[in-house]
């Protein structure tokens, strides 16, 4: 998969954490709209985010199983450029908004991702995330890399437990389209750490080569 390795900075809650994801090389930065999550923003919330970040930095709103109405809700307040879904959705769900969307998997012996894949065909890239029971992302745990096949329909983005100690290996290893960090650069819950992030992004970058 080769190239430069793509970074998202997942659950900012404040302003200046997203200013400060981006000045220090993020791709992209995550919001979470899902009220049981420690990292969840309201609409308001999100929109100070997202005023607060320099151009060319994706939004990326993320789900799990919500209300149509409640994305359309949402997409109307807020400029958001991609969705990602960390339910069940099925694909016809995920794409009936009109946006391009990730489709997150938890990874475990017995899932199968080609299988996966092959049922999101229009999906921007899969998102793998460890499988926690009764967690739906953000828990900082990590699976084992070797759980992911070789080759997929689509572009892979490696989450689930990463952070400035492993991400380099992670990435070396795994070669994924992008890398997705919450807890892994957190100060606490919610809370973004600079200098974790920093760290975060340089042990990409060295993964990459």
């Amino acid at each position: 998969m080769g190239g430069t390795t793509r970074i998202k900075i997942c659950g900012i809650t404040r302003p200046e954490d997203g200013a400060e994801a981006a000045r220090l090389g993020a791709d992209a930065i995550g919001l979470v709209f899902y009220a049981k999550s420690p990292r969840h923003v309201d609409v308001e919330q999100a929109r100070a985010v997202i005023a607060a970040l320099p151009p060319f930095v994706s939004v990326v709103a993320l789900f799990v199983n919500p209300e149509p109405e409640y994305v359309r809700e949402v997409l109307a307040a807020c400029a958001i450029d991609i969705l990602q879904f960390h339910g069940e959705e099925d694909a016809a769900f995920c794409r009936s908004f009109q946006r391009p969307y990730l489709k997150a998997i938890r990874v475990k012996p017995g899932v199968d991702l080609a299988e996966i894949a092959a049922e999101y065909p229009d999906a921007r890239a899969l998102l793998s995330d460890a499988f926690v029971e009764g967690a739906h992302g953000g828990t900082g745990a990590t699976f084992d890399w070797k759980l992911l096949p070789e080759a997929l329909p689509l572009p892979l983005i490696l989450s689930g437990g990463l952070d400035e100690h492993n991400v380099a290996a992670a990435v070396a290893q795994v070669r994924p389209a992008a890398v997705d960090v919450s807890s892994g650069v957190e100060a606490s819950k919610g809370i973004k750490d600079a200098a974790r992030m920093a760290a975060f992004i340089s042990g990409v970058r060295h993964g990459s080569l």
